[in-house]
């Protein structure tokens, strides 16, 4: 059995649209350690090395909340009616 592939000339997301895809309603958690934060958190207080930390970041990667518990965050996400994603 022979099948024909076609290309479809449906438009690809050009990079702007892919920044933005999903944006203020997708979300994600990133565990983090103490020295992320301060790259991720400018404005955080300096934290003590080795403590393990969650980020709930947006789809772009732009951070949201910082906590120290996994369950809250995605409780924080939830509340503000974003869909959480799971990155691998």
């Amino acid at each position: 059995m022979n099948f024909d592939i076609k290309n479809h000339a449906e438009p690809a997301l050009d990079v702007a649209e892919l920044a933005n895809f999903g944006l203020g309603q997708v979300a994600y958690v990133k565990p983090v350690e103490a020295d992320e934060v301060a790259r991720l958190f400018p404005q955080a207080p300096k934290l003590q090395p080795g403590m393990r930390l969650f980020a709930l970041l947006s789809a772009s990667g732009e951070p949201i909340l910082l906590t120290d518990n996994h369950d809250a965050a995605i409780a924080n996400a939830w509340a503000h009616d974003l869909t959480m994603v799971s990155l691998h």
